[in-house]
């Protein structure tokens, strides 16, 4: 019993140990020794000019492009590539422009429009 208690005992601190390599599968862009499943979207938005990085909370990720009006003035929401901002008046710098947020309608009215 005592024999088979070691046992188990050196394969728990085997796998621990291999568990802290810092050159293991998570160097190599794989997770757990599979493919990461967003390094293909993180690459493409990258080499689209985009950003790559954490939406609110850390756990999911999206690209955040540059609108190509960034801070252009505006009056009203089809001005702009994105969203027109109430308060500058002037279109968002990117596209998600992730929170909470005043902005100018279509007809020029105000609105809160928030986007997760």
């Amino acid at each position: 019993m005592l024999a088979l208690a070691r046992g188990f005992l050196m394969i728990c601190l085997t796998l621990t140990l291999l568990a802290c390599q810092e050159d293991g599968p998570r160097a190599s862009g794989e997770i757990g020794g599979l493919p990461d499943p967003l390094a293909e979207q993180r690459q493409a938005c990258e080499r689209t000019g985009g950003r790559w990085g954490a939406k609110s909370g850390g756990i999911l990720f999206t690209c955040y492009r540059p609108t190509s009006d960034a801070n252009r003035s505006c009056r009203v929401s089809s001005d702009c590539e994105s969203l027109c901002l109430a308060r500058s008046r002037t279109c968002a710098p990117t596209d998600p422009f992730l929170g909470c947020h005043e902005i100018l309608t279509e007809g020029g009215g105000r609105a809160t429009q928030c986007i997760n």
